[in-house]
């Protein structure tokens, strides 16, 4: 083949499962200052676990696990524990598949330059009998020797406290501990750094439980808006209703698949909420998630019966073509301009509007099924049309789309390799006929 790439053939990949809706919350003077006394401290609680979790390594079980839930129960509630070590095992083990991955990226960097220091000086690569090229100078030769000798000395380190079950987790964030230090580059005072660390290290999460009332008893949000939360034991005092809750003064108004989200509270179905500060913008906002059972995933013949839509990401806007079922341009392309400057949530917000008008155009309109939502796939090249991946996903935000491909690439990450100049992302829009998916799966 020449080193050619070998093409997949097409396939449907499900959809994904879980869903994640945000709104804000206006809250007044009082119930801002419940929810930062109570996050402060479950935050103090969920430190205090985190470490005690780290402590055991490898020797964790189920009976420590219920030793560290029956301590923090005493000072908050069973359902508060629950959700405060379901939330300590979340961030340990995500901590360890950090650290494997790190292991692997120094693993294959110490492969490349030991397969580099090995080949001649300023040898050229050759493709065919897979020997790559040389370094071009005895000096750069030396550097990576030396480079290689570090990078081994931190994967031996890596090696030894992966064997001993030993962790390095911050609550709050790393990136925010270290800021600590370096204040006046960050141009930041001790006072403003001191407010992002704790709004940071403070824990407001709760698990839904279904057959519980709206679907989750710690933290409560009925249909009409009303949010209460299940205070804990040390500040039952701070209670203004029955059984130690506090209700807010604030409402919840859903905006975003609000229609499933009221389905679900009014038959008592599993909910997960956060709350959480944002301090920059000095903003409260109450975030819903749930799971969705999986949806069938219909035939590739039926998912492209009616033709699909291929939308081509540039530097600041998006080209659309209508494909035949054959994967063919139909007509000449249409553009939907977008501004990429700014911050990465108002880059999102404006390819997520760009996305919005796509899916409102009246050429288009009659290609997608709104129950069903868009369909998008990455193509790396127009000649690939025919093999590529077709991806269902029933959410139009940017961040929640799936995108499939070599790459595994997710909504935000092609945001920001577009931004470094990378190539151009191809995603195709369309929908499945659901008559003739039944007809083509039967056949």
């Amino acid at each position: 083949m020449g080193g050619l790439r070998e093409v997949t053939p097409p396939l449907v990949v499900p959809g994904p499962t879980g869903v994640a809706i945000r709104t804000r919350l206006r809250v007044s003077s009082a119930d801002a200052s419940v929810l930062t006394g109570v996050g402060m401290f479950l935050g103090s609680l969920a430190s205090r676990d985190l470490a005690a979790r780290s402590r055991q390594g490898l020797s964790h079980d189920a009976a420590s696990w219920a030793v560290r839930k029956r301590e923090l129960t005493e000072s908050s509630s069973a359902r508060w524990a629950g959700s405060v070590t379901k939330a300590t095992h979340d961030q340990w083990a995500l901590t360890r598949r950090g650290h494997m991955a790190e292991m692997e990226w120094l693993r294959g960097q110490i492969t490349r330059i030991e397969a580099r220091l090995a080949r001649p000086l300023g040898a050229k690569a050759e493709k065919r009998a897979g020997a790559v090229r040389g370094y071009a100078t005895r000096s750069e030769w030396h550097a990576k020797s030396r480079r290689l000798r570090i990078l081994q000395h931190r994967l031996t380190a890596l090696q030894t406290e992966w064997a001993a079950g030993r962790v390095h987790v911050v609550r709050g964030g790393k990136r925010l501990a270290r800021l600590r230090h370096h204040l006046d580059e960050a141009g930041l005072s001790r006072q403003a750094w001191q407010e992002r660390w704790r709004t940071a290290r403070m824990f407001l999460a709760a698990d839904g439980e279904s057959g519980k009332r709206c679907g989750n008893e710690t933290i409560r949000v009925t249909e009409s808006g009303e949010l209460s939360i299940r205070l804990p034991a040390d500040l039952a005092h701070l209670a203004n209703a029955p059984h130690g809750r506090y209700v807010l003064d604030a409402h919840v108004a859903f905006t975003h698949q609000a229609c499933e989200w009221r389905d679900r509270i009014v038959a008592d179905r599993a909910v997960a909420y956060r709350i959480h500060l944002d301090v920059l913008r000095g903003r409260w906002y109450v975030t819903a998630s749930w799971q969705r059972a999986a949806a069938p995933v219909p035939p590739l013949r039926a998912a492209l019966a009616r033709g699909v839509v291929a939308v081509d990401m540039n530097d600041g806007h998006l080209a659309a073509w209508h494909l035949d079922v054959h994967g063919n341009p139909v007509g000449a392309p249409r553009r939907f301009f977008y501004d990429l400057s700014g911050s990465a949530q108002h880059r999102d917000a404006r390819i997520r509007h760009a996305l919005t008008r796509l899916l409102h155009h009246p050429a288009y309109r009659g290609l997608l099924d709104r129950d069903r939502g868009p369909r998008l796939h990455r193509r790396q090249d127009a000649r690939e049309a025919r093999s590529q991946q077709v991806v269902p996903s029933p959410h139009l935000p940017l961040s929640h789309c799936q995108v499939q491909g070599p790459a595994g690439l997710d909504g935000r990450r092609v945001e920001r390799r577009h931004r470094r100049g990378g190539p151009g992302l191809h995603l195709t829009v369309g929908c499945p006929a659901l008559a003739e998916a039944a007809g083509d799966s039967g056949s």
